[in-house]
């Protein structure tokens, strides 16, 4: 064999043996970045988490967008309820502001974003929606609504004002999963006996 057919064949297996190590290591690092961020979409899964400019918002997107409802933004992602909001509904949510929480006794909000309190913040939560799509107007009809927590609440009518479980309906934003009624007060829950 000449010495330049040897050359060639060295250099040609010395191309190859890069080129092989070279694919090796790219998919290796492909893998990690994979695994690192499968991690992060697990913890941030569901359709609360799609992205779509395109679309009129849901129900939680007029929430995160509000910078008067902050507070309930944070209590529903505690709760762990962000994926229940944007179904297709429709969904009534009646959404208190974070002056309405502020109001609630000293403590009251801190303690209910505690981790060991998130049964109970959820159904505060649950109380605050309702299947439906209704009109402050139409609203008028009712007596009482069934709310997502299996309880009722009431509807009271007070000259044109709308008031549903004591918790005035100050103004209403059209979502694309149903409508958004921005309340006074934080609507509690009746205590069973």
């Amino acid at each position: 064999m000449k010495t330049t057919t040897k050359f060639k064949l060295l250099f040609s297996s010395f191309s190859m043996l890069l080129l092989f190590v070279g694919c090796k290591n790219e998919a290796k690092t492909e893998t990690d970045t994979t695994s690192s961020s499968t991690t992060e979409v697990a913890e941030k899964q569901g359709q609360a988490f799609i992205e779509d400019d395109g679309s009129t918002p849901n129900v939680l997107q007029i929430a995160i967008g509000s910078p008067d409802h902050t507070t309930l933004v944070a209590a529903v992602q505690a709760a762990g309820l962000e994926n229940a909001l944007v179904n297709a509904g429709p969904l009534m949510v009646f959404a208190p502001t974070n002056e309405a929480f502020e109001a609630l006794p000293e403590g009251t909000v801190g303690n209910l974003l505690k981790p060991e309190n998130k049964d109970a913040l959820a159904n505060i939560l649950k109380h605050h929606v309702t299947a439906g799509n209704y009109s402050k107007d139409f609203l008028k009809k009712f007596k009482k609504l069934g709310q997502a927590n299996d309880q009722n609440t009431t509807v009271e009518v007070k000259g044109e004002d709308v008031y549903v479980g004591g918790a005035k309906i100050i103004a209403s934003v059209k979502a694309g999963n149903g409508i958004v009624h921005v309340v006074d007060k934080v609507i509690i829950p009746p205590t069973e006996e």
